[in-house]
């Protein structure tokens, strides 16, 4: 029977994941107090977020492992391959980031161990605070392991703008820190660490774009495994329509077509209804052109004001003289980082960087 999804996602961390762990550690070793870890992890678990769930187990572990930081590793790291979900075994990877700073070393050696259980990215971000060039140091010989969960780590737990992470000091002076990682990476054979290298690489286009694109412009572009992680790297640049990281896929700044019906429909909606947006975008060039189009919709704002976000609509090669017909729908509701307003909602057809049309719907009031 296949398991229900949590209603929230703090839920994934809730009485049921707590006895699993408490199995874990009760199987694994003769030391671990299971009634003291679940009378711990228990109190006040329901006023927290998944994240603070994450700690406070972490916390709780403290007080049914040994006392001696040496001996508690070598149960963490047994109980890892008996946990049933990433989240539990991030629960129990944060104990080595709460505890073990005294003991880098041998902590590192732990969390490249159990982030083939549950990320450890979360974790290492401490170690990489206390101490960047040794935490970094110790990450580029993980770039050479076996296993693509570690060499993963080596690049997602040095990410400058790591979501739900703390920030280390040192990557945000000068987020270009890991690069040597992310050379070592750039061709990677496994889909999970180039995925892990081109967000890398796309945080720091938020902060040193120029560094980036001159970066970028070195690397070879005959590997397929560059070449993806190189546009996915540059998908920030390329929604600002930047030209140099246009250019850099293949793209020119702006595009020989003319814009034909482009519409939204219906023209005014309710919060959870949906739109349609559709163009045909004719050729007027002699030569195949490589399209990347966009559409930026302007979200109204309390006191008349807007905030603009982009999404992507296709990239495709367009023939000489030939009509391609893009259609995209959108529901629009509700999310935790972007609520919507009653009001005008202008829409932008973004072609190779340029505006190249506008049109508008609006959301309507509640009833």
């Amino acid at each position: 029977m296949t398991e229900e999804a949590p209603a929230l996602l703090k839920d994934i961390l809730g009485p049921q994941a707590l006895e699993t762990i408490g199995d874990a550690g009760n199987a694994t070793s003769p030391c671990f107090d299971r009634t003291a870890f679940l009378l711990a992890a228990s109190e006040g678990l329901d006023a927290l977020s998944v994240m603070e769930r994450v700690r406070h187990i972490a916390d709780a572990l403290r007080a049914a492992l040994p006392g001696e930081y040496a001996a508690a590793i070598v149960v963490v790291r047994a109980m890892a391959p008996r946990l049933t979900h990433g989240f539990q075994a991030m629960a129990v990877t944060e104990y080595v980031a709460r505890y073990g700073l005294d003991d880098f070393d041998l902590s590192m050696e732990a969390l490249a161990d159990l982030t083939r259980f549950g990320s450890a990215e979360f974790a290492i971000r401490p170690f990489l605070a206390a101490d960047t060039p040794r935490a970094l140091a110790m990450m580029m010989r993980w770039t050479g392991s076996d296993d693509d969960h570690v060499r993963r780590l080596a690049s997602e737990g040095a990410r400058p703008r790591l979501p739900w992470a703390a920030r280390v000091p040192a990557l945000k002076a000068d987020p270009t820190l890991a690069a040597p990682i992310l050379e070592v990476l750039k061709a990677d054979p496994s889909l999970y660490v180039r995925k892990s290298v081109a967000n890398h690489l796309n945080d720091i286009a938020k902060d040193r774009p120029d560094w980036l694109l001159g970066r970028l412009a070195d690397w070879s572009q005959d590997d397929a495994r560059t070449v993806w992680i190189i546009r996915h790297a540059l998908r920030t640049l390329i929604k600002k329509g930047d030209p140099a990281a246009l250019a850099l896929i293949g793209v020119g700044h702006g595009a020989a077509v003319s814009v034909r019906d482009f519409t939204i429909t219906p023209a005014a909606v309710h919060l959870g209804d949906r739109i349609a947006i559709t163009v045909n975008l004719v050729s007027d060039s002699s030569d195949e052109q490589r399209l990347v189009v966009d559409y930026r919709v302007h979200y109204a704002r309390a006191g008349g004001k807007s905030a603009a976000k982009v999404f992507k609509l296709k990239t495709f090669e367009l023939a000489a003289r030939k009509t391609a017909s893009l259609a995209i729908s959108q529901t629009i509701r509700d999310f935790s980082t972007r609520r919507h307003h009653p009001g005008r909602h202008e829409v932008e057809l973004i072609v190779n960087g340029q505006t190249m049309a506008t049109e508008a719907f609006d959301i309507l009031p509640v009833d």
